[in-house]
Order: structure tokens, then sequence, then C-alpha cells
């Protein structure tokens, strides 16, 4: 499937899309990633840690920040999925390429996902994004993993 082909299949499902798809749509634009109190913030820097140290229930892989980053190098065979509402990206930010597709509407919204590229699943702590990413391995995506938007900027990514 071409970008402009998934831009515009993402748009008719109603996903908000941002930054490469800047150039074919008026789609408005998430911020970047940001730590509510910053990355270097204790008290954010604990509820991170907090989360982290909660045992892994799902089959799909906790994406570490440099998976999370290497796939970012390669924009054009990956897609990121937020499935965080709108509200809490728009606060704390997304990653640049990034389709919303709100959990409760996934399962719906599987027709218009892309089957050749990787997928990510996103959400603060990944906590959703694991559970997300184990629905659409479960119906043949090629899952890479799930992160935390929040875990990702902690373990030193970059507000981007």
């Amino acid at each position: 499937m071409t970008a402009h082909r998934l831009l515009l299949a993402a748009l008719f499902a109603g996903a908000f899309v941002s930054a490469s798809a800047q150039e074919e749509t008026d789609a408005p634009l998430a911020p970047p990633i940001h730590v509510a109190g910053g990355a270097s913030d204790p008290a954010a820097v604990k509820r991170v840690q907090q989360f982290l140290a909660q045992p892994w229930k799902y089959k799909a892989r906790r994406l570490s920040k440099a998976e999370v980053d290497a796939l970012l190098a390669k924009p054009d065979a990956v897609l990121f999925i937020d499935l965080r509402a709108p509200a809490e990206f728009i606060q704390y930010g997304s990653f640049p390429v990034f389709l919303s597709v709100q959990n409760k509407d996934l399962e719906k919204q599987l027709a218009w996902l892309p089957r050749d590229r990787q997928i990510v699943t996103v959400s603060n702590h990944s906590q959703r994004a694991g559970a997300a990413a184990d629905l659409l391995a479960s119906k043949g995506f090629n899952v890479a993993g799930a992160t935390g938007a929040e875990e990702y900027e902690v373990e030193g990514g970059a507000a981007v």
C-alpha cells in the first residue's frame, strides 16, 4: 500500500494522522512526546519505573527505546498506531508518524490497516498497546511490538 493510499484510508476511517502525512493533507499534527513533569522529573520517572516493574502479560514484545528508534528510522516500513485518546497525545505528544485509533474501535478498523508494514502500538505506559498488539498479531498483522510514550522519553528518547 503506497503512503498516499494509506493516508487516504486512514483519513476515511477517521484516524488522526501526523508528521509525514503533512505534505499530502491538512490533517492536524500532534506535538512532540513529552512526559508530564519532564523526563528528568523524579515523580515522572518513578511513575514509569512502576509500570515497567509490573509483569508483562502480553505476547507482543515491549519495545525498548533503541528498538523504537530503529523502527522510526524506517518510516516507509512501519506504522505506529496510537491508542490513546486524542486529548492524551495532544497533551503529551506522539511519535512523528502515526494513526490514532481508539482501543474500542481497533477491531472495526482492521480492514484499513496495512499488512505490508510492521506495526507498533503506542499507549502511555504500553499496557493498552500490549493488548492491541496481541489483537493485531492474532489477526495476522506484522506486529513489531508495543511501547509507551512516557516510557520512551524516560528511557532517553528525544521529545520528537
